[in-house]
């Protein structure tokens, strides 16, 4: 004969009402406990020192090891740090440690919670990509298909070299009919492309070029650039020096360029963050901060950390702007749509 077990409500811990339970003795046990406001001292410390530092950023002096453009750079994973203390608050029964972490959280909701919801367009009348393909990438052939393969109508490459330059042409040119390149850095159109010439961004040698597409809906400049690295030693700090003076030339001939649209494709080596690239952030808005559907990471490939490939414009209108799957680069491609 079938037997039937049955469970004293009495017994039962595992509805609702035992949780609720649970969570009002927690809270009671927090009410009676005098050293709720002293524990946690440190923590809301911190805490407060953290929203000062994102609030605050742009204050933070670059003379010492440029270490204001170190923190820009990788500001929004500032954000990773409230949880945590979140979570040790909560260890420590620290009431003044759970207030302290709101103060971090508003201030990285205010700078980057507009990053994180979908911006982006239906329309556009251009789609535009640049892509840093690594002068060391194993397969330029299968980067340049990808590339292709993305749709877009203009191309920019960075990091081209000598011995690979005529692998990309061959791949491109089965879906572009008009290039221009210039030392290390390439453009690709459907559409005619005049003007062109090299930019002097102090390196010595080409990193930047300019370029008239001539467009359906008109012309447009289109700039590519591919700023200097930039690196961390432990005994200089974060040397930018040489991006910063390219950053400055950059500027200039953004700014004295005649065509009133314009877009600027590269490797810029920097965030939209870093006070050192505002001679060409101040001209030129950012598309992924306009249209974007998240942070657009690009580089590294591996495991994206910051985004230094940008798509940027003035006299047209951003429809959307997302980055592309791994190319075989050290870097992750970022494609842009513009109303023109």
């Amino acid at each position: 004969m079938a037997q039937t077990y049955m469970t004293e409500t009495g017994n039962d811990r595992s509805g609702p009402e035992h949780s609720g339970s649970r969570f009002r003795r927690l809270l009671d046990s927090w009410r009676h406990d005098s050293g709720i406001w002293r524990r946690g001292l440190v923590l809301a410390a911190f805490s407060v020192l953290l929203a000062l530092v994102m609030l605050l950023h742009a204050h933070i002096p670059n003379r010492i090891g440029n270490i204001g453009s170190l923190i820009e750079t990788f500001l929004p994973w500032l954000g990773i740090f409230v949880p945590l203390v979140l979570i040790f608050a909560v260890v420590r029964k620290s009431a003044t440690a759970l207030i302290a972490v709101l103060l971090p959280a508003v201030v990285w909701v205010s700078l980057f919670g507009g990053l994180i919801s979908d911006k982006s367009g239906a329309g556009g009348d251009l789609t535009v990509v640049t892509h840093n393909v690594n002068a060391e990438n194993p397969d330029p052939a299968g980067t340049a298909r990808k590339v292709a393969a993305s749709g877009a109508d203009v191309v920019a490459l960075e990091e081209l070299t000598g011995d690979a330059l005529p692998t990309y042409k061959k791949a491109m040119a089965e879906t572009y009919k008009y290039s221009y390149t210039d030392g290390t850095v390439g453009l690709w159109s459907k559409y005619p492309l005049t003007d062109n010439r090299p930019v002097d961004i102090k390196m010595g040698w080409t990193r930047a070029l300019r370029s008239t597409v001539d467009t359906p809906k008109g012309k447009i400049a289109v700039y590519v650039a591919h700023l200097p690295s930039v690196r961390v030693k432990l005994n200089a700090g974060f040397t930018a020096g040489q991006r910063d003076n390219s950053a400055e030339a950059l500027g200039i001939a953004i700014r004295d360029e005649p065509i009133k649209k314009v877009v600027l494709l590269g490797d810029l080596n920097g965030t939209m963050n870093d006070r050192a690239l505002s001679p060409v952030t101040s001209q030129l808005r950012s598309t992924q901060g306009a249209a974007g559907d998240g942070f657009g990471f690009s580089w590294p490939a591996a495991f994206p950390m910051a985004r230094i490939d940008q798509i940027m414009v003035r006299g047209v209108e951003p429809e959307s702007s997302w980055a592309l799957q791994d190319t075989g680069s050290d870097h992750l491609p970022v494609a842009a749509k513009v109303t023109l």
